[in-house]
């Protein structure tokens, strides 16, 4: 019996080498510290008090998930919003009024980290409403008109109504005074169609006219160019005779052409070592 015990005790030693003998350190990890590229083709859409941001997946097996990034300028340190496995992160953070710029990197499963995205991705969020109702300045006139400003139904001829409606004969217009401008911007699925404001193609101002005014027509959304210089946008949902509902956005920043931000970008151009990041925080 002691003799079939070391027999087998041999034959156990034996299996081992033949199984791990040739093994050597190299064998037992397969070692990764190459990061993954960063990712391309970073796009946001403009929400109220919300920036949506996707990008495209990127090509590597290995690839774990994704970091965003943020700053107030697109130079200097960018900090960390959260991360996602997805190709897409919604910034609940975003304040409307206020432009931010934003990058994404990739991490794998050996926690190496890619660079920041090279495009230049920024935003502006600005506040949105919907099922918002005015009616005919003819027979409602304290309640036809709309001020982008304070998000008010008031009179059509106060000095701050931007717009207001009218239905003339049974024909149906979007009428603004001579310092604002107006331009109906076609057939929309919906208020997010139109990405920026126009610069040209306003309805004119007729001779003799102190207002411009464009058909109202349900489905289409108009762009204007408020007295103060401000861009909003509206899209009609609802036409009767005596009212209109439409939903609206409304650019807080004077000038900015920002209604809703394309998917198209420009190029970051690469910065060797910008931002190090601590992986500890996505493990």
């Amino acid at each position: 019996m002691k003799l079939k015990r070391l027999s087998m005790a041999f034959l156990t030693g034996l299996i081992g080498l033949t199984l791990f003998g040739g093994c050597t350190k190299e064998n037992y990890y397969d070692y990764d510290d190459t990061p993954p590229s960063p990712p391309t083709n970073i796009w946001t859409i403009t929400g109220d008090n919300r920036v949506d941001i996707g990008w495209d997946h990127n090509y590597e097996s290995d690839v774990a998930g994704y970091n965003v990034y943020y700053n107030y300028t697109y130079e200097g340190e960018y900090t960390l919003i959260g991360s996602t496995t997805d190709n897409y992160f919604i910034d609940y953070g975003a304040e409307n009024g206020v432009t931010i710029y934003y990058a994404v990197t990739a991490y794998d499963y050996s926690s190496n980290e890619s660079e920041l995205s090279y495009d230049v991705i920024y935003d502006t969020p600005r506040p949105e409403g919907f099922n918002q109702t005015v009616f005919d300045y003819i027979y409602y006139p304290s309640t036809s008109g709309y001020d982008f400003s304070d998000y008010l139904v008031g009179p059509y001829n106060d000095n701050y109504s931007d717009f207001f409606f009218e239905n003339f004969s049974g024909t149906f217009y979007l009428n603004v005074w001579d310092d604002t401008d107006i331009q109906d911007m076609g057939a929309t699925y919906d208020i997010y169609d139109i990405s920026y404001a126009p610069l040209s193609g306003w309805v004119p101002l007729l001779d003799g006219d102190n207002v411009k005014y464009t058909e109202a027509i349900i489905g289409h959304t108009y762009v204007i160019w408020t007295w103060d210089n401000h861009f909003a946008k509206i899209r009609i949902k609802q036409i009767t005779n005596e009212r209109m509902v439409f939903d609206w956005a409304y650019q807080l920043v004077e000038g900015n052409q920002e209604l809703k931000r394309s998917v198209t970008s420009t190029v970051r151009t690469p910065r060797p070592g910008v931002m190090k990041k601590n992986m500890e925080r996505i493990k």
